[in-house]
């Protein structure tokens, strides 16, 4: 089946064709990175690192670009309130909380809940302030091509005139006479309030930090304008997926293609936005005490169950929060882990995994395959994946250890396709810290079975009594004795 996605753009699934053969070129909007990370932001990168794995398993080579706004009004302001506040700075930290340093010291929170929640880092992640000389060029541009004009009240302000493009509105399908006035620049010096900054003249009491030379006066770069200077740098001025949560189709997307291909860029050939998080069906908003964190969530659930839950639902569609939602993707994790753990103690860790060899689960995998072909329809793809268990499960009570061993080959391909890839019969993740619990798990296994056979109930029952105070549940079967953790 070929490869297709929803364009926001035509409003239809289409047929992805990358520009470049065994090439996929995809930008996501990061954060502006003011604050903590919300559920909204790592729900976006999630599905976007679903479509990167999907992308790459279809053997794609894939270059994403996942940019960070470093400097925003918004950054601004929290940075002037933490001085009214009396910021008290940690040990080696700057004595008041400067804009840059409040963007950095948020930037790695992000990067921790990325990391956590297996988000693969992407191939660039640019910040804004390191491409201000691009900005300029793409504003002076823009100016020579009649699309950009400086303000006229000697702000150093550059808008651009939004009434000189006439496809401005496309991407959202808006008329422009419809549209409320920009609310990102005094609009004193504005042709039209509709129009949008490109640059920022520095207004007093502004630190002088937050600005740069520019031909047009000292200042900063607008919002919109940042993305397609980065995007351009890194990809070129064409490449195959835009992407970024729904909330930021217009202003930021159609802002940001409209001045792409007023300066002659062909730019995105899709646009693929991701839906929001709701909490019981209503919007999340602190104001009514509806929010759930990410940290929050981590403090409630594992990182691949949190991962699960968030990655779980259709990308385009709404996710809705519950208080039962992470117990409903623990008891889905669970069931995955639970046949991973029984098959890897029957066939061994590592199982000589070979691409294609799935046997008796041809049809599961072909299901999934489909699925995720079909738009990432990742909610028919999990079918798939517990439909495979259930009968790797059924294999392995009938003893038809071909069967069980190719589910088993389908259910690691799924896994790692949805980021869910971690150690089985463990929540404590991957890499060096899992593969360091299963070793001293097996070795205590081992001894346990060492003690059995040799009739020292008291030795066996006593390392079964230490795995069961250190969380590690223990099952006797058959073909030995299987593990997993404890679930609170």
């Amino acid at each position: 089946m070929t490869l297709r996605f929803y364009d926001t753009a035509s409003a239809e699934v289409r047929n992805f064709v990358p520009l470049v053969e065994g090439k996929a070129s995809l930008y996501y909007c990061g954060a502006t990175v003011q604050g903590m990370p919300h559920v909204g932001h790592i729900r976006s990168a999630i599905a976007f690192d679903q479509l990167t794995r999907w992308l790459t398993h279809r053997g794609l080579r894939v270059t994403v670009v996942r940019n960070v706004t470093d400097i925003d009004d918004k950054i601004l302001a929290k940075s002037e309130a933490s001085f009214a506040a009396g910021f008290t700075p940690e040990p080696g930290e700057v004595p008041r909380e400067e804009w840059w340093a409040l963007a950095y010291r948020y930037e790695q929170e992000f990067l921790k809940a990325y990391d956590t929640l297996g988000v693969s880092r992407p191939t660039y992640e640019p910040r804004a302030t390191g491409h201000i000389p691009e900005m300029h060029a793409l504003i002076q541009e823009l100016i020579d091509r009649g699309h950009a004009y400086p303000a006229p009240d000697g702000s150093g302000d550059v808008y651009f005139d939004v009434r000189s493009w006439s496809k401005y509105g496309a991407l959202t399908r808006q008329n422009i006479d419809d549209m409320q006035a920009a609310p990102d620049a005094d609009p004193r010096g504005k042709r039209d309030p509709r129009d949008f900054a490109l640059w920022k003249g520095s207004k007093d009491g502004e630190p002088v930090t937050a600005s740069w030379a520019s031909p047009w006066g000292a200042g900063r770069p607008g919002w919109h304008l940042e993305c397609s200077a980065m995007v351009t740098k890194y990809l070129g001025t064409e490449f195959d997926i835009h992407g970024g949560g729904l909330d930021l189709r217009f202003p930021h997307h159609e802002n940001e293609l409209a001045q792409s291909q007023a300066a002659g860029h062909p730019f995105a050939t899709f646009w693929m936005h991701n839906g929001m998080v709701t909490y019981q069906g209503e919007k999340m908003s602190k104001s009514i005490g509806n929010t759930i964190s990410p940290a929050e969530m981590l403090e409630l659930a594992p990182p691949r169950v949190v991962r699960y839950y968030l990655g779980q639902a259709h990308y385009r569609s709404i996710l809705d929060y519950r208080p039962t939602s992470l117990q409903e993707a623990a008891a889905a994790v669970e069931r995955i882990d639970g046949f991973l753990a029984k098959a890897s103690a029957r066939f061994g860790k590592d199982v000589g995994f070979v691409a294609g060899n799935f046997g008796s689960s041809a049809d599961a995998v072909q299901t999934f395959t489909e699925a995720m072909d079909d738009d990432l329809n990742v909610p028919r793809a999990l079918a798939a994946l517990h439909e495979t268990v259930r009968a790797g499960n059924t294999a392995l009570a009938e003893g038809n250890d071909d069967a069980g061993r190719q589910a088993m080959y389908a259910v690691m391909m799924m896994t790692e396709v949805l980021g869910l890839d971690a150690v089985a019969g463990t929540d404590a993740g991957s890499g060096k810290e899992a593969t360091a619990l299963e070793v001293l798990v097996q070795a205590q296994l081992a001894a346990r079975a060492a003690a059995r056979a040799e009739k020292n109930w008291a030795a066996s029952d006593a390392i079964r009594d230490t795995l069961t105070a250190a969380g590690v549940v223990v099952e006797d079967g058959a073909d030995g004795a299987s593990w997993s953790l404890k679930r609170d």
